[in-house]
């Protein structure tokens, strides 16, 4: 099964000042340079979009939010509605941690699933996840209602929850992101904004 990514850069980053957190620096790369590195060693993973970016990367494709000003989801019906196979990895540009087996195991988990959310103690992570397109009519609903809780989105459909709940600090790393500025001084080899 050939498989797509899409990375969300669509956000206003209120929390963090309106900077462009893709662009933050962790260990000498930005945030989106390490997520392209990891989703290039994604078998079979060989098309992967920029939802909402200001530029396009080498080797992607920068894709608009078909439904402007809806969050988040706005930004994952933007991805399903591009790409260009049925299931599509999710995740938000300030997560510095995902890992390519991380993110195979979640189109693993996935099976005869619409979405294959992780869920840990902090709750379920829906911008790392991964969506089919049999999510694209729920999505479309909730966005003409303006019902924009992606969580909500997996009572709708069959989904599929990846129980984290007593994994280790370590297995749990890729789902770390970074909204604000207290959080990014926390993160080990963070570059000063």
């Amino acid at each position: 099964m050939r498989r797509s990514a899409a990375i969300l850069c669509g956000g206003r980053a209120l929390r963090f000042g309106g900077r462009d957190k893709a662009a933050l620096v962790v260990d000498g790369r930005t945030i989106l340079e390490r997520q392209l590195a990891e989703l290039r060693r994604v078998e079979a993973l060989d098309d992967i979009m920029v939802v909402g970016g200001s530029a396009a990367v080498s080797g992607t494709r920068l894709v608009a939010d078909t439904v402007p000003g809806s969050g988040p989801l706005g930004g994952i019906h933007a991805a399903l509605v591009h790409a260009s196979n049925d299931a599509v990895y999710v995740c938000a540009c300030d997560m510095p941690n995902i890992t390519a087996p991380f993110v195979a195991r979640l189109f693993e988990e996935l099976g005869d699933a619409d979405i294959a959310v992780p869920e840990t103690n902090r709750g379920y992570h829906p911008l790392c996840a991964v969506y089919t397109r049999a999510c694209l009519d729920a999505v479309a609903r909730r966005l003409a209602d303006r019902r924009l809780k992606v969580k909500e989105l997996f009572a709708d459909v069959r989904t599929r929850v990846v129980n984290l709940l007593n994994a280790a600090p370590g297995d749990i790393l890729p789902l770390v992101n970074v909204n604000t500025p207290e959080e990014f001084a926390a993160l080990p080899g963070h570059d000063q904004p």
